[in-house]
């Protein structure tokens, strides 16, 4: 079969089923082609909510299928590739952030939505990389205890040094490895290009840039922008996306190690074996982490995301 032929048969197979499909925009373009909904983790686990169909299939990772199962708990949610998980969300445990909470009584807990279900239950509020700034700042609390990544802490911190906010040693490897190294060599290479880049990104990577953002926001500022050429800060998936969308601009990996490669274990032929019901891992969790993850997305949801 060719990939023609696949995405064709996946979308008739999905039809058939009742199946929604999720993308996160890290996939590949030959996914995001027959997806319902792409984006970021939180935003197409909300439109899955909303969907009338009652089986999700998540092409993403592990958390991104967990978060989808507490947000449409009487939905079979399917996890296309069950041995993608996320460097970041395996980082802490809820063991392991109990202990450190200890150590900082009074602290709000604010935790990425790139974490667990199960350690989303001891923390007092979820965030996204777009949503942070915002949440923070509504925050009654003037101490934060922000998780997992360390990078996005400080960024939000440098936005509000009203707030006391304290991180751990977290985050996305691949984020991370970014250098202030990069940014020069890349505008030596592309001087008229502009830089975007996510907020995982150190801090000396995200004060060279000319925009920081979620991966959404990302893509919407190089679509809507009149500018031509894009230095992209973020997994390299959105190079090949942008030059799709936007064939008459030019987009440049910020650096060369900016691949995840768990999520590259979701290929569109795990998908085509899912939507056949012979492939991937149905979500399960117990009723009390749906609840307790739920209570902090919801209050997340208060705060105004």
């Amino acid at each position: 079969m060719t990939i023609s032929e696949i995405q064709a048969e996946i979308l008739r197979l999905k039809k058939e089923k009742d199946i929604c499909i999720l993308a996160h925009s890290y996939q590949g373009q030959e996914i995001l082609e027959i997806a319902d909904y792409t984006g970021d983790s939180y935003g197409i686990s909300v439109e899955a909510s909303k969907a009338s169909q009652k089986n999700v299939l998540m092409c993403g990772v592990r958390f991104m299928a967990e978060t989808c199962k507490v947000l449409s708990p009487d939905k079979h949610v399917i996890l296309a590739a069950p041995n993608a998980g996320c460097p970041m969300a395996d980082q802490m445990d809820r063991a392991m952030i109990a202990k450190v909470k200890e150590q900082y009584p009074g602290y709000a807990v604010v935790c990425y939505i790139n974490t667990t279900s199960e350690l989303k239950t001891i923390c007092d509020v979820c965030v996204t990389s777009s949503s942070a700034i915002q949440i923070c700042t509504k925050l009654a609390n003037k101490d934060i205890l922000f998780i997992p990544d360390k990078n996005l802490a400080q960024y939000v911190a440098k936005q509000l040094p009203e707030k006391n906010i304290r991180y751990l040693e977290g985050g996305c490897p691949y984020h991370a490895a970014m250098t202030a190294e990069d940014v020069q060599e890349a505008r030596s290479a592309h001087p008229g290009a502009l830089l975007l880049v996510h907020p995982e990104c150190p801090p000396e990577v995200a004060k060279l840039a000319d925009y920081v953002g979620s991966t959404t926001g990302i893509i919407a500022y190089a679509e809507q922008s009149n500018h031509k050429e894009f230095i992209i800060g973020t997994e390299t998936s959105i190079v090949e996306h942008l030059q799709f969308s936007c064939p008459n601009k030019r987009f440049y990996p910020l650096a060369g190690a900016l691949m995840c490669p768990e999520m590259k274990k979701t290929t569109l032929m795990d998908v085509y074996h899912c939507v056949k019901g012979t492939g991937g891992e149905e979500i399960n969790l117990p009723d009390d982490v749906i609840q307790g993850a739920r209570r902090c997305i919801d209050e997340m949801i208060r705060l105004g995301c």
